[in-house]
């Protein structure tokens, strides 16, 4: 990995900017190359004997915890929405809408 792409990447995580690593071609080539290793499959739910589509990639080490990995095949998985969330139930509780009010009835 380039020194450049690497500075950029430790800087989008400090900003908490990562959105900015998806949008690269690195990205978009490292992402496609995984679903056509995997066949457009779901890794964890063929392991389980069934058959869905793979709708992401995910990075098994996160990409906050080792950036150096962000574009290594082995470190890539494809996943179904579903199987994501579960390796991200944090991202969840993020989405959920907190109670504002101060009245509880």
């Amino acid at each position: 990995m380039k020194k450049q792409f690497q500075a950029k990447l430790i800087r989008w995580i400090a900003e908490d900017n990562l959105i900015r690593f998806y949008h690269l071609s690195q990205w978009r080539k490292a992402r496609a190359m995984q679903m056509k290793i995997d066949n457009n499959e779901c890794q964890v739910c063929k392991a389980e004997g069934k058959h869905t589509p793979a709708e992401m990639v995910h990075h098994i080490q996160h990409v906050r915890d080792n950036p150096m990995l962000v574009l290594v095949i082995e470190n890539l998985l494809s996943l179904c929405n579903v199987c994501h969330n579960k390796e991200h139930p944090e991202k969840l509780l993020l989405n959920q809408k907190k109670f504002t009010n101060e009245e509880r009835w």
